[in-house]
């Protein structure tokens, strides 16, 4: 569905609810929404846009914090004083869908003219749904690819236009790019010890044949391997174990590192702060042909099983969804819809970096899903700094985390 058909069904369905609650209630409905978006985020400008509708319809926002999204979410369910809407990070989702704290939307969604499952990336719309139904709907989503400074790669007289496409090639060009003297790094990324660490390990892991539930593949080993080898050479800086995405990034961006491996969220800092010619490509393949993978973030929207206005909960979800072509557009993220074009920003780099992450979503994967996702991914991180700091072989860490995973697992 275009757009514009979209918009049309949009305002058609708001039309039509508009007309039935005026003619049928004295009081408007009122649906109450948690989010951690803040003023310039989609939630409460969506809302108000909402609101001003005059639908029959009112919906009341709270801004929650990320620390406290599952406790108190969780919490506020058990003791039946749960909003009616909350926005979850995907791979909390199944956690709640998996206890029965969120509605299954599965048959609203097969009725709705606006939500259309074919709409989404198979990754985002697999985060939503638990047991074959459908739990949510995508929010937004981002993913991680390749960043590199072509001016470094020409300086090294390698072709700016081809950067490398296999794991081998990664660490080859990582090589010629390391310049000590300039206090130059052939690659940045992040290896912290916390969910950042899994969110950029696990796609090595899946393009290596494995995953959380195989996380010991002969692949995926190979692949914890190339990272000792690039920290071990001095290829990326050791502080890789500790940095966050946004910091190893800013090594990039600062000249201190050739290549970065990170997300769109960085586009906008690296369009104001790269003093040089920078491209992105997709994450290198362990060799030619192999399947691609990457790693897929950002939020999914949920209703509490315990809504007392389930009906008019998905009509203010089916009005967010229609409003996903402004998703990137005024707010900056990246819509969970393949049938959705990225407007042109008028900024070459930012654009063609656009297209590229737009590909990588089609490989993109959610974290599980699985309700125990928080001790898979620490699982995983255990075994990559155990790998890295040199504690244990990557065979070695990986069969431990193996082994704790299949115990969560059952």
């Amino acid at each position: 569905m275009g757009i514009r058909k979209l918009a049309l069904a949009g305002a058609l369905a708001v039309a039509s609810m508009s007309a039935f609650y005026t003619s049928a209630h004295a009081e408007d409905v009122k649906i109450t929404v948690w989010s951690l978006d803040r003023d310039i985020q989609p939630a409460p400008n969506l809302i108000k846009d909402f609101n001003n509708l005059k639908s029959g319809i009112t919906v009341e926002y709270r801004q929650i914090q990320f620390d406290d999204v599952v406790s108190e979410a969780m919490r506020a369910y058990s003791t039946g004083q749960a909003p009616d809407i909350i926005a979850v990070d995907n791979p909390e989702h199944a956690l709640f869908s998996s206890r029965g704290a969120f509605l299954d939307l599965t048959d609203m969604i097969a009725q709705s003219s606006v939500v259309k499952p074919e709409n989404y990336y198979p990754g985002p719309l697999k985060s939503v749904m638990w047991k074959d139904r459908y739990f949510g709907i995508p929010k937004a989503t981002n993913t991680i690819a390749l960043y590199y400074n072509k001016d470094m790669f020409r300086a090294k007289g390698l072709d700016p236009d081809k950067p490398p496409q296999t794991w081998d090639e990664l660490v080859e060009t990582a090589r010629k790019l390391t310049d000590p003297a300039k206090n130059v790094y052939g690659i940045t990324f992040s290896a912290k010890a916390n969910e950042e660490g899994t969110f950029q390990f696990l796609p090595w892991a899946q393009m290596g044949g494995g995953g959380y539930d195989k996380i010991n593949a002969p692949g995926a080993v190979k692949a914890l391997e190339i990272w000792k080898t690039i920290i071990d050479e001095k290829l990326a800086s050791r502080d890789t174990l500790t940095r966050s995405q946004w910091d190893s990034t800013g090594t990039f961006n600062s000249g201190n590192a050739a290549m970065a491996i990170s997300g769109p969220w960085e586009l906008d800092r690296m369009v104001k702060e790269a003093k040089f010619d920078w491209g992105v490509a997709l994450l290198p393949l362990p060799e030619p042909g192999a399947k691609r993978s990457s790693a897929m973030g950002d939020f999914n929207w949920a209703i509490f099983a315990n809504t007392k206005h389930p009906k008019e909960a998905f009509k203010v979800l089916e009005y967010f969804v229609s409003q996903d072509n402004r998703m990137f557009k005024d707010f900056g993220q990246l819509p969970a819809r393949s049938d959705l074009a990225i407007p042109p920003t008028g900024q070459p780099l930012k654009d063609a970096g656009l297209k590229v992450f737009q590909e990588q979503l089609k490989y993109a994967q959610p974290r599980g899903p699985h309700p125990a996702w928080p001790k898979i991914s620490k699982a995983i991180q255990d075994a990559i700094q155990a790998a890295l700091t040199g504690q244990m072989s990557a065979q070695e860490a990986l069969d431990q985390a193996d082994q704790k995973i299949k115990a969560v697992l059952g």
